[in-house]
């Protein structure tokens, strides 16, 4: 029976949930005679801008009728699931009738491997001339790049498309080769590369000639599955730094696995993703984006799993806890940035302020410098610091300021870590939930404390 415009819609935005690479751009397409649409650094649905604006794309597959068999994918072809594909003319007009009604502000394309990678990335250009050339849609368009395209589709969706994107999917080689055995390192890691000089060029060629054609202005992404594969946080951390480094990405997207299939190769999750992993992970990658953080600063050989209790920032500076407490006003703007509960923004704003006049808390305060963290790793005018104490006694009231609330607010024990999760135990055992929540924050804080 053949599926209506809406079944389609129906199914390829429900397959398309999983991908969350999916956020601002930072690209830029200002309004012009002849055109419709516009943009200005747009996002994913209900994404916020710099600027302050909620915008949304329309997220959707050409096809999840796919001819890989990655274990870890809801659209593997091993996998019995309602089957769709659009045709290009299809996905185009609905775009543009979706924009036309103001449900959207651009498009977000993937799609499953239809046939082959070049087959299917032939289908993905189509889509993007009929709504460039023949609709003359200025909005924003993130593409998904197919693992295996040829170098020459790859340049032709770069000056389309807005953004390109490239899945890593798992952290290393062995879990590529065992879990998504139609996919391979050099399948992923050329075309990023590709991307990543095509980039330059153009923005090479720009500084000459401002009408040049721009290749994936808004740069690219990637995105790893984070739990369906025994590497561990520090191996993961070192990778995105490298791909930071060695690719210029704009951002590294972690997904916590969630079981789809009862393969044996997969962990077993009991249908929990590691949510608290996957937060932690984000947490890192800010650091290593904005704070000037090093992978290996942040964990090592020794201490290769994040801490569930403690962010990683409050993490380092409760283990280098010698080099605080700093005086703000004289501290350089590297060493600002590694204090708990003071940012980028705020940072800068120290810099520029203390230039003026000494600071004291309440302008620290004004600023946004978060003192509930910070006050036990500052000093500044007429404060000499919340010193913790000394001993056992110190440890446990700093970590008892530092520790993260969220990990034991109501609902929340899905995040952990640790199996079964320790709350819920308790519970079975007769304790009321806010109890068991009290009691195992206690423990927490006093096991941390000795550890630290």
């Amino acid at each position: 029976m053949e599926q209506s415009l809406m079944d389609k819609l129906t199914i390829l935005a429900d397959s398309a949930k999983y991908d969350v690479a999916c956020t601002s751009s930072g690209a830029s397409h200002p309004a012009k005679r002849g055109t419709i649409g516009s943009c200005y650094a747009p996002g994913c649905c209900h994404a916020f801008t710099a600027d302050g604006r909620c915008v949304s794309l329309l997220k959707v597959l050409m096809s999840n009728c796919c001819a890989f068999d990655c274990s870890y994918c809801v659209n593997r072809k091993s996998n019995d699931v309602p089957r769709a594909t659009f045709s290009p003319r299809e996905l185009a007009e609905l775009t543009i009738e979706f924009y036309r009604r103001n449900y959207i502000e651009g498009l977000f394309l993937s799609s499953a491997v239809l046939g082959t990678p070049d087959y299917t990335t032939e289908r993905m250009l189509t889509v993007l001339r009929l709504l460039r050339n023949e609709y003359h849609f200025g909005g924003y368009i993130h593409a998904k790049t197919i693992p295996g395209t040829s170098p020459e589709l790859i340049q032709q969706m770069g000056y389309l498309a807005d953004r390109l994107s490239v899945n890593v999917e798992l952290p290393s080689e062995q879990s590529l080769h065992l879990l998504a055995p139609d996919k391979g390192r050099h399948s992923i890691f050329r075309p990023m590369k590709q991307i990543s000089v095509a980039g330059e060029e153009s923005r090479q060629e720009l500084t000459l000639y401002r009408h040049a054609p721009k290749f994936a202005p808004a740069g690219q992404s990637t995105q790893m599955i984070v739990g369906a594969s025994p590497e561990t946080d520090y191996h993961i951390l070192q990778l995105s730094e490298g791909m930071y480094q060695k690719y210029g990405l704009k951002r590294v997207f972690y997904s916590a696995y969630i079981p789809v299939s009862d393969d044996t190769r997969l962990p077993a999750l009991d249908t929990k993703p590691p949510l608290l992993r996957e937060h932690r992970l984000y947490q890192a990658d800010w650091l290593l984006r904005f704070y000037q953080f090093k992978a290996d600063e942040i964990l090592d050989q020794d201490n290769q799993s994040f801490n569930p209790y403690l962010d990683p920032k409050c993490s380092w500076a409760v283990q280098h806890y010698g080099l605080f407490p700093v005086d703000v006003n004289h501290a350089p703007f590297e060493m600002l940035l590694r204090v708990p509960g003071i940012g980028p923004k705020s940072a800068r704003r120290i810099r520029d302020a203390r230039r003026l006049s000494a600071l004291g808390l309440d302008e620290l305060k004004r600023i946004g410098v978060v003192l509930k963290r910070a006050q036990y790793f500052i000093t500044c005018r007429g404060f000499s610091g919340a010193h913790p104490g000394r001993g056992s006694a110190g440890r446990e009231r700093i970590t008892r300021a530092l520790i993260d609330p969220n990990v034991f607010s109501a609902g929340a024990e899905q995040l952990s870590m640790f199996a079964p999760p320790a709350v819920d135990r308790l519970v079975e055992q007769g304790v009321p939930p806010r109890a068991a929540q009290r009691m195992v924050r206690e423990e927490a804080v006093q096991c941390l404390a000795r550890a630290l």
